[in-house]
């Protein structure tokens, strides 16, 4: 893996972030409709119940976390889909780029657009709601980076599964997330979920960041070793997605495949 390739990949992607507002305005746009959204629904809950249940940090701090998540998600999969919307594959697959600089490229501009995502989110948070993530102390270190490999790890099989499927594939991509959110738990707790829902919860890395995060809220504390089996997860995970991608991507290339790549199936 070279350095240089891998940042050429972003450069790429800095150049078409800086030449088109139209791609600078998401980054921050669907953040702060969420975050104003579920900021006052939060406010208003807290109003008509107990006053000892605060529902801002329970509710807006969940959203906000699984909305990085996204956001994670799809800074990796919409730098790919530039590359697909563009046909530029065989430009970039005919220079000395290899598979691993191309999707570390794709990680490191989803770091630079997430964190965007992230600081709008947490000074908006803060600003109109009052909710301080410093409340949450050093916790809040290991759920960001739990949530930020889980959204690596979708974003990278995303990529792999519009390669393999063809550009009309990126409509199973953006529904996603919201697949994956009753299984993760995001606005409740996982104990609520029929049991066949809870094995699959198992396997979802944000599940036990969510937990810990109600644990804690609720006065508990969080369990370190779900914590930890939630990262080892989320890591094996990554590798899973990176294994599938460069399968797929090794299979265009030896059929022919990449070289007619279209809206049409890659079959």
């Amino acid at each position: 893996m070279s350095l240089r390739r891998t940042l050429a990949v972003v450069l790429r992607h800095f150049y078409l972030l800086r030449g088109s507002p139209a791609r600078v305005l998401p980054l921050f746009a669907w953040v702060t409709i969420d975050i104003v959204l579920w900021g006052f629904l939060s406010h208003y809950l807290t109003s008509i119940t107990s006053p000892a249940f605060h529902f801002v940090p329970m509710l807006l701090g969940a959203v906000l976390l699984w909305d990085f998540c996204i956001r994670v998600m799809q800074g990796v999969t919409l730098a790919f889909f530039e590359d697909v919307w563009a046909r530029n594959f065989l430009n970039i697959f005919a220079t000395p780029l290899s598979i691993a600089d191309y999707v570390g490229g794709l990680v490191l501009s989803s770091i630079a657009t997430s964190s965007v995502g992230l600081a709008v989110m947490l000074v908006l948070a803060m600003a109109i709601f009052g909710l301080s993530f410093f409340s949450f102390g050093a916790m809040l270190v290991p759920f960001l980076m739990v949530l930020f490999l889980f959204g690596i790890a979708i974003g990278i099989f995303a990529c792999g599964v519009v390669l393999r499927l063809g550009p009309a594939a990126e409509w199973f991509i953006w529904p996603m997330p919201a697949l994956i959110s009753p299984f993760a738990g995001v606005l409740y707790p996982l104990s609520v979920l029929p049991p066949w829902m809870r094995y699959i919860s198992r396997v979802l890395p944000p599940a036990y960041v969510f937990e810990g995060l109600r644990a804690l809220i609720g006065g508990g504390t969080v369990s370190v070793a779900r914590l930890a089996a939630g990262t080892a997860l989320a890591i094996g995970e990554i590798l899973l997605a990176c294994w599938f991608f460069e399968r797929v991507y090794r299979h265009a290339v030896r059929s022919g495949l990449i070289a007619r790549y279209s809206a049409e199936s890659l079959s």
